[in-house]
């Protein structure tokens, strides 16, 4: 059986690390689908398996990789034929199940999806997890009530995957997107994304207040920690927050005023959505939340540069999406 190239995950001592490896298709996780690796993106939480700076493994050795994009290889499930253009986002590959950064993907069938009408391999496999996941956010804030008349909308964590992707969504939308960065040199980036305004965090005084300075009638936040805290305090009334990360803490310090006396609602974005869910998010990420700036946002790179590529990710030094390019 031929072998091919994947990253696989190992523990030593308590010590998680990823190695780039040989393996074959007998030496990978059960499913009823095989997919040809075309695309996989670097999520943070994936530079967190890869480096060993996170928990996110429930197994070991395990391939890491949160999401793919590919072709179906073999298939003994009639909704999948050979040739079909497919992606998995989230469910357990890459935690609990061999996941996406190798040459071949072996999953259950009720994980994939089939690449919508209009979109290409390389947009869901640049798109990713992320993607999917600055997608849920609006979908959520807006299924809450915010419009683009309603006011400004923060992005925090604004050159990441997720704040990156977000903001070329919510500008499409015609909302007024204010990017938040500690990166000055990526203000000239956001503005072409589709920031209205890009603010730097060392010029930001956070304050102490129960509540500051009302300002924004929306926000998405990966960051977590001080920063989601005085994002509480500085919701407009009825403001919405989408949060799903903590790559600046998971403390978060704040009181209840912003709630009872703002009405701010404060919204967890769980990735690992039902698949119906999904389903109806990709079909908006097809069609009115498509980005339109992909090509800005990824940049590829080979699985060989896999576990470096991590390693900057887990240092902040990465703008955008880096995209394993299998072909």
């Amino acid at each position: 059986m031929s072998t091919f190239k994947a990253v696989r995950v190992t523990q030593d001592g308590g010590k998680a690390a990823g190695v780039l490896t040989e393996t074959t298709l007998d030496e990978i996780d059960a499913g009823e689908v095989v997919i040809a690796s075309r695309f996989a993106s670097i999520n943070y939480k994936d530079a967190l398996a890869v480096t060993g700076r996170g928990r996110i493994m429930t197994r070991f050795p395990c391939i890491a990789g949160i999401d793919v994009a590919g072709v179906v290889e073999g298939s003994s499930d009639e909704r999948f034929k050979v040739g079909d253009a497919v992606f998995v986002n989230g469910f357990g590959l890459g935690v609990s199940h061999d996941g996406g950064f190798s040459e071949r993907v072996r999953v259950p069938a009720d994980w994939v999806i089939a690449v919508p009408a209009g979109m290409t391999l390389l947009d869901v496999g640049t798109l990713g997890v992320a993607g999917f996941t600055a997608a849920l956010a609006i979908h959520l804030l807006e299924h809450n009530g915010l419009t683009p008349d309603s006011g400004d909308v923060l992005v925090n964590g604004a050159t990441g995957g997720c704040g990156s992707i977000g903001i070329d969504m919510l500008a499409r939308r015609g909302y007024h997107v204010v990017a938040l960065t500690s990166k000055a040199e990526s203000r000239s980036y956001l503005k072409e994304l589709g920031a209205a305004e890009v603010w730097l965090r060392s010029e930001l005084e956070l304050g102490k207040k129960p509540l500051e300075k009302s300002q924004f009638a929306g926000a998405l936040d990966s960051v977590g920690g001080e920063q989601l805290s005085w994002l509480t305090r500085s919701m407009q009334e009825n403001g919405v927050i989408g949060a799903f990360g903590n790559a600046g803490g998971a403390e978060l310090a704040t009181s209840v005023f912003p709630f009872i006396l703002r009405g701010v609602r404060l919204i967890g974005v769980n990735s690992n959505a039902p698949m119906a869910l999904r389903q109806q998010v990709w079909a908006r990420i097809a069609t009115d939340l498509k980005p339109r700036n992909l090509d800005k946002i990824g940049f590829p790179i080979a699985i060989d540069q896999v576990i470096e590529q991590c390693e900057r990710s887990v240092a902040g030094s990465v703008q955008g999406r880096a995209v394993v390019n299998y072909a």
